[in-house]
């Protein structure tokens, strides 16, 4: 009996899984490495004073912290450690000259801003306002129109009861209906 020809040897993914996991390895050995390797060597050859300086902080902290932080390098080199003073001060200056025109900058739109919403605001009362009185002076058109349509219509009703008791019948149907001639009725009572 003959075995179907993936038991024997590697399989097609079986070679891709070892080169992919061989690649890994090589990738990780490549990036952590050359760390691990300069860990165990001296920091004195690479740095340019004498302290004790730690490279791995160097690139962790902000300029400020390594500047307060490590008082001692440059100690026995005055023109060192007066370069570093002349760095931080210059650098702390500079960061409040740009924080100071920064806040102008914000205040100045903040201002900006101030007064274009009062402006606005008082564009919108004001319309709001002639809203308002376009408002009354129609609501009072309305109501003068109301009174008047009342009246006119208790006028014709007494004209159309005076009318009854005189005894004029023709085409007549009451106020109620809004209509006084009913053109299908012609005849007379």
């Amino acid at each position: 009996m003959a075995y179907p020809s993936k038991h024997y040897g590697l399989s097609c993914n079986g070679a891709l899984r070892v080169v992919l996991v061989l690649f890994v390895m090589f990738f990780v050995g490549y990036i952590v490495g050359p760390g691990l390797f300069s860990m165990g060597s001296s920091n004195a050859a690479s740095c340019s004073c004498d302290c004790d300086c730690s490279q791995e902080l160097e690139l962790l902290w902000p300029v400020e912290f390594i500047n307060n932080s490590y008082p001692d390098c440059g100690k026995h080199n005055p023109e060192m450690g007066e370069e570093m003073q002349k760095n931080a001060v210059d650098l702390i200056s500079d960061e409040i000259g740009l924080q100071r025109r920064v806040a102008k900058e914000r205040l100045e739109q903040t201002r900006e801003a101030a007064i274009t919403a009062r402006s606005t605001s008082s564009q919108y009362q004001l319309e709001a306002q002639k809203c308002s009185a376009h408002t009354q002076t129609c609501e009072e058109g309305r109501e003068r129109a109301e009174a008047g349509l009342v009246e006119e219509r208790k006028l014709t009703a007494w004209w159309e009861q005076r009318a009854l008791e005189l005894g004029w019948r023709e085409n007549i149907t009451y106020a109620n209906n809004n209509t006084i001639h009913d053109p299908e009725n012609n005849d007379r009572r």
